[in-house]
């Protein structure tokens, strides 16, 4: 399993997927936050490994 963290929030994710499709899995929006690993950025098409945890950063975007 993989864990995605987003303020107070965990999520736990199959191993394998990739960061896009575990995103979605727990309906998060893609576009709205940044995934980080051990302090380096994630994207969206790297594959989560078993024990990998992955804080998510919310984007805050102006309009």
């Amino acid at each position: 399993m993989a864990k995605l963290i987003l303020r107070n929030k965990e999520f736990e994710v199959k191993a394998g997927m990739t960061l896009l499709a575990a995103l979605k899995k727990v309906n998060l929006i893609p576009e709205s936050v940044i995934a980080t690993r051990a302090g380096e950025m994630v994207l969206e098409d790297e594959i989560l490994k078993d024990g990998d945890v992955i804080k998510l950063i919310a984007v805050i975007s102006g309009g």
